[in-house]
């Protein structure tokens, strides 16, 4: 299986993200080197599509298949795209506030932490549906580890398309639409790349 081990700051800061879309709070003290090279249209659909596979954690094989699905489902394929990205479970554990980062929560279903409705997963690229409850294994629960996860994304907003409970349990409300994710990538770029 093929891992990314690029320093996570160094690479916010290659393609112009703020690390907290990762779930990380950190700054970096370096400044950005000032460029006059003006970007080609090229260079930045592709910037578009490397925020969109960094800020999931998705390779190029899986994102491509990603891609190809959203082509073949009814509606604009970027929404569409989106929507497939942000259903994965590793996703919607980092969304429902039960890890700190992204990588976290992927660690956290590869671990077997995680139930979707009451069956074990441990794939963080499982798609979640509408209807589908998903939970912390109750073994799992008390321990110190989620304890600590609590207290450090106290502030951190469950978004509008998942009801989630305080028993570490939520359910899927629908499938996100763009206005309901809010991460800063333009994915008409990314489909304009792919499209050529």
């Amino acid at each position: 299986m093929a891992i990314n081990r690029t320093p996570v700051l160094k690479r916010c800061r290659s393609l112009g993200l703020d690390p907290t879309y990762l779930g990380i709070d950190k700054k970096s003290k370096r400044q950005p080197r000032n460029s006059r090279r003006k970007i080609s249209e090229y260079g930045q659909q592709l910037r578009e599509k490397q925020k969109a596979k960094f800020i999931y954690g998705v390779l190029e094989k899986p994102f491509r298949a990603y891609y190809e699905k959203a082509d073949r489902m009814k509606g604009q394929t970027g929404e569409n795209l989106l929507g497939l990205l942000e259903c994965r479970l590793d996703n919607v554990v980092f969304r429902c506030a039960w890890a700190r980062t992204r990588k976290e929560a992927r660690q956290m279903v590869d671990h077997k932490f995680v139930t979707v409705n009451g069956k074990v997963v441990n794939i963080p690229s499982y798609i979640v549906k509408p209807g589908d409850v998903v939970e912390i294994k109750e073994a799992k629960k008390s321990t110190q580890r989620m304890k600590d996860i609590a207290d450090a994304v106290a502030g951190r907003t469950v978004p509008a398309w998942i009801e989630a409970s305080e028993n570490l349990q939520a359910t899927i409300k629908e499938v996100p639409t763009r206005d309901l994710i809010d991460i800063p990538v333009d994915e008409m770029m990314i489909v304009e790349l792919y499209s050529k």
